[in-house]
């Protein structure tokens, strides 16, 4: 498989911390990634990196072979951590709005998703639940075809019921040539459908590895390595 994703030596700072310290990551296609680590690691300032919304202070960053862009927004689906679906709009304006603005969604699935989780297409954001709103925006993203989707915390605020249908809904909406990339803290709801994992500490990647890899050689879960290492 190809490189989708390439870190060098890439670092970003917030007054006098580094947010990101020489990060050098190299990610491939047809991949499911967990990038996991405790609160102030580095994720979403990656993750907000690779989707251009901030600017590294020194080291480069290639998505598919360039830099963060209009062209690599076109391959890539960002989930957010925060909701960002204004609340005047129904579920059916914020579809009609993503089939217009990005060539790649799928508007079936998308109808396809809601139907599976119950929701009402006709219904406005302000009469839903954070976890709803939260279902609603991973559908979006999921329903696009894209290269490289990046979600930051996409079960945090859902129930334990739709976590597994969630789950199911990321490992089978996207390529085989796709990579998703996954921040989350619940690694022990997410670690079965992993492929890779990323450890970050202090915006330094202490642990780039294959799950099967990881497992074998510790003997444990992704979940007890990840708390040995970070002594949560």
């Amino acid at each position: 498989m190809s490189t989708i994703l390439e870190c060098k030596s890439l670092s970003k700072k917030y007054s006098n911390f580094y947010a990101l310290s020489n990060v050098n990551l190299n990610l491939e296609r047809g991949r499911i990634i967990g990038l996991l680590g405790p609160n102030g690691s580095g994720k979403s300032t990656l993750l907000k990196i690779i989707n251009g919304l901030l600017v590294p202070d020194s080291g480069a960053i290639e998505i598919a072979g360039s830099e963060p862009g209009i062209q690599t927004k076109k391959i890539v689906s960002y989930l957010p951590e925060r909701t960002y679906l204004a609340n005047w709009m129904r579920v059916i304006d914020v579809i009609d709005f993503f089939k217009d603005f990005y060539d790649d969604f799928d508007v079936n699935k998308a109808y396809e998703m809601l139907n599976k989780l119950n929701i009402d297409p006709k219904k406005r954001m302000k009469t839903m639940s954070k976890g709803t709103k939260e279902k609603v925006q991973l559908i979006l993203v999921m329903s696009r075809k894209a290269d490289l989707y990046c979600l930051d915390e996409p079960i945090g605020g859902v129930d334990p019921a739709s976590r597994d249908y969630i789950l199911n809904t990321i490992i089978t909406n996207y390529n085989e040539n796709a990579t998703v990339l996954i921040s989350t803290h619940l690694i022990a709801d997410i670690e079965m459908v992993l492929d890779e994992v990323v450890f970050l500490k202090d915006g330094n990647v202490m642990l780039h590895s294959s799950v099967d890899d990881l497992r074998s050689k510790e003997g444990k879960s992704i979940d007890a390595i990840f708390r040995e290492v970070f002594k949560c």
